[in-house]
Order: structure tokens, then sequence, then C-alpha cells
């Protein structure tokens, strides 16, 4: 078996618009750190498009996963990774050229349990920007809690430390990426360890949800956003994420 240093996993439900952008950013990062020690694993979810003909058209392995669970479909994808390294992003999103080589240099400073990354939209408007501070307002509490800030939009970490904390949870339906970096920070805090955020690269994500549901659709529904924060709210889930499209 190959043994690679990277696995990038990229979970993706009907993602054909997507997922060739995706998926040559990720290959242009490898560039900077050996393709051949990069594995890239989609995990298809109740794709009924060309998701996964165009995955395969790029020397992907493709995995199927028909979980209405977000959290699980990442898990598929982690838990049959052959890489030391494990990187994980969406499939409307688009790495940095440098990701690959920094994340890589900040794991092995020893400094770092792994981390997230910032996140910029494809485009930007008055109702995006709000909806930003909103979303950043009903998480500060997790923030203060647990006394860091802690970014998402892309995982980066040893498979051996995902394992250590159990992967994402499978019990939450929403929220799944918030609850995995506090707990990937509680086990950096346990051995005098950093939760860090890529200071030279980032992800371009696609303002799609905002196409959908319009740029102002968070803050004028105020009681369905706040029903997705709680992690548990199927139906606030399904509206918002798994029914769609």
């Amino acid at each position: 078996m190959h043994d690679y240093k990277f696995s990038v996993i990229i979970p993706a439900h009907n993602e054909e618009k997507y997922i060739g952008k995706c998926l040559q950013a990720v290959i242009s990062a490898a560039k900077y750190v050996k393709p051949d020690n990069v594995e890239i694993i989609v995990v298809a979810n109740r794709c009924t498009d060309k998701t996964v003909k165009i995955a395969r058209h790029y020397g992907a392995a493709v995995l199927i996963n028909d979980d209405r669970c977000i959290a699980a479909v990442r898990n598929t994808g982690v838990y049959a990774a052959s890489g030391e390294i494990i990187v994980t992003i969406d499939a409307d999103s688009l790495m940095t050229k440098y990701s690959l080589c920094e994340i890589k240099a900040m794991l092995e400073s020893g400094r770092y349990v792994g981390g997230g990354t910032m996140s910029r939209f494809d485009r930007m408007s008055l109702g995006i920007a709000c909806s930003t501070v909103y979303v950043a307002v009903n998480l500060l509490p997790i923030m203060v809690k647990n006394k860091a800030g802690l970014t998402g939009g892309m995982f980066w970490l040893y498979k051996r430390d995902f394992e250590a904390i159990k992967g994402f949870d499978e019990k939450l339906v929403s929220l799944e990426d918030m609850d995995f970096a506090v707990r990937l920070n509680k086990l950096g805090i346990s051995r005098g360890q950093k939760y860090g955020t890529l200071k030279r690269s980032y992800i371009l994500t696609s303002s799609r949800k905002f196409d959908e549901f319009g740029d102002w659709y968070l803050i004028k529904n105020r009681k369905i956003t706040k029903r997705i924060f709680t992690g548990k709210d199927r139906a606030a889930a399904d509206e918002f994420y798994y029914n769609v499209r």
C-alpha cells in the first residue's frame, strides 16, 4: 500500500459544479509537497449527478456514504485514509497553493495539535458581511468558554490525533465542525500544544447558501439559525443542509 503523507478528504453531495475546481486546487497544492505523497478521497453522499465521474477523472478515490449526517460522511473518508496527515475540505471550497506545505511545517514544528483556516467567500455583500458577524457573535460563547479563537473551514491534523478524539461526533447533524475544533483544542491543551490557524493560506468558499436562500436569510430567520446552532435539530438541519439541491 502506498505510504501517503497527506490524505485530503472531500465530502460531496451533488457537487458537479464545484468538485472539479476543488480537486484542481488540491492537485496544485500537492506540487509543493510532492504530488505522490497526497491521497485525495471524495466521499460521495447521495449523489445523482456527475460528481463521482468528475472525481474519478481527476484521480481521486471515491467512497460512497448515504448518511444524512456530514459528520458520518467525513468520518467515512478519514477512517479509510492511509495518510499520516489528514486535511478535510468541502467540495465547494478551494485551498490556496501553499496550504499543504504550511500545514506540514506547522505540524512538524510540534507546537500545534492541528487546526483550521480562515475562509473567504467568492463574493461579498452587505448581507453576507452582516450574516458573518451574526454567526461569529453566536459562536462567541463557545470561544470564551474554551479560551481560544477556533477556526474551521479546512481542518488539518495527524490521523492518530483524529482517532484520539474519535473523529466528528455523528450524533450532531450540524455544528459538528465547531464541536470537533473544541475537542481538538482540548487535546492540544493537555499536551501543551496550540490550536493553529494557517497564516499564509486560506480557503475560498462559495456563497451558494446565500445564493439559494438570500444574503439576509440568517438574520431574517433567526429562529431557524438558533435551531441550527443547537447541533441536534434534524428538521432545521434538513431544511438548511440535507434537503437542499
